[in-house]
Order: C-alpha cells, then structure tokens, then sequence
C-alpha cells in the first residue's frame, strides 16, 4: 500500500508525523515523504528537518494520499505545480486526506467543492471562500474517498479511522494501543469553542507571527 505524505517547507510537524507513526503499521505499507525536490523541509517553526526521499515527479499515485498544514499550507494556494499534483494523485487514491490547513491545499485544488470539511479554526473562512462547507468536527469523511481531520492532533484519530477502513477495526485498535494513544489532557482547551476567552486572547497576540500560524 503506497502512502503519499507531501511536504514543503513551513509544514506542521504533527500533522504529517501523526498519521505517519500509525499509518505505516499497515500491511505491507509503503510510505513516502515527498516535495518538490528530494531533500530536507523544515516545519513551520524552522526547527525541525524532515527529508522528501522522492521529488513529486517520481510520485505519480498512492493509495492514501495525506496532506499535511502549516503556513507553509497557506502560502502555496496557488502553488499551481503542487496542487496539479495533489489534482493527479488523487485520480489514483483510494482515500485522498489532509490534516488541519492542509484541507485547504485540496479546497484550493478544486477537490472540495460542494462538500462539507473540516480544517484548523483559524482558516474556517478560507476554506469557504474555496467552495467547501465549514463543519466542526474533528475528522469529516465523505462517502466516496476524502477524508478531511481539523488541528493537528486530529490527524492521529483520522489515521486510525482509515486504519479501521482499510485492515479493520482489530487492526486499527492495536495500532492504537501500539502507540499508547489515551488522550486525557490536563485542560479541557482544545477546541475553539470550550477555550477559555484568555487562551484566545493569548494565540491572537502571537498571531502576528507567521511561524505560530498553523
């Protein structure tokens, strides 16, 4: 099973590593980390390297099809040769998906139109201006082949969810307790909606700069 992660620099770490760590116990699974040209991407903290091992040229389909966020998510929309590609392999996809900004790369390629998604809450509005139906739920899948998962930890939950479609529940269950997954985080903040008004003051002060954007 080729799994097909594209990265660029900018990227959100989690949003690619997440589903990396799960999905790659799948039978006989085959995953690739690939750009535009082989060779490391840095996230969108400019602190961590991670390397393509093939360029978009040599990636022409997969199975499943993961796109990451970040800003570097923002700033390719009309990255036209990226989003012809992601237009290309998704032709040959079983289950074509995408991790917080990354739903916007596929509303930008055209792959969202009409349909209900989900992405980061702080790019609600751009998913919409691509034709796309905002929903706030942490992973969206719509029946056919997308997939689409909100912030960055939900990438985890969308990848077990296409553990289960693809090898079956056993599977996905294993995977799951194979990385300890058990979410009980200290403070109930993480979605926009539960966030105390202080935590959003806080993000919005920071977001002036591009590398806290995701």
């Amino acid at each position: 099973m080729r799994i097909a992660i594209p990265i660029f620099d900018g990227f959100t770490a989690l949003d690619a590593v997440g589903p990396y760590e799960v999905l790659r116990m799948l039978p006989e699974a085959d995953v690739v980390f690939t750009a535009a040209t082989a060779g490391p991407c840095t996230d969108g903290a400019g602190l961590l390297h991670v390397v393509a091992t093939a360029p978009f040229e040599d990636v022409t389909e997969a199975d499943v099809l993961v796109v990451p966020g970040g800003p570097g998510a923002r700033s390719r929309l009309t990255d036209e040769p990226l989003l012809d590609w992601i237009r290309r392999v998704h032709t040959t996809t079983t289950w074509t998906t995408s991790v917080c900004t990354g739903s916007l790369l596929l509303a930008a390629a055209g792959l969202l139109d009409g349909l209900e998604a989900t992405t980061h809450w702080s790019a609600v509005h751009i998913l919409e201006s691509y034709g796309a139906t905002y929903t706030p739920h942490r992973v969206v899948e719509q029946p056919g082949d997308i997939i689409t998962a909100a912030g960055v930890s939900s990438g985890i939950d969308m990848a077990l969810r296409l553990a289960e479609l693809t090898a079956g529940r056993t599977a996905a269950e294993a995977f799951q307790l194979a990385i300890e997954y058990d979410p009980q985080p200290p403070f109930d903040a993480g979605s926009y909606a539960k966030a105390p008004q202080a935590a959003k003051d806080y993000l919005a002060a920071r977001s002036s700069s591009p590398t806290n954007r995701r």
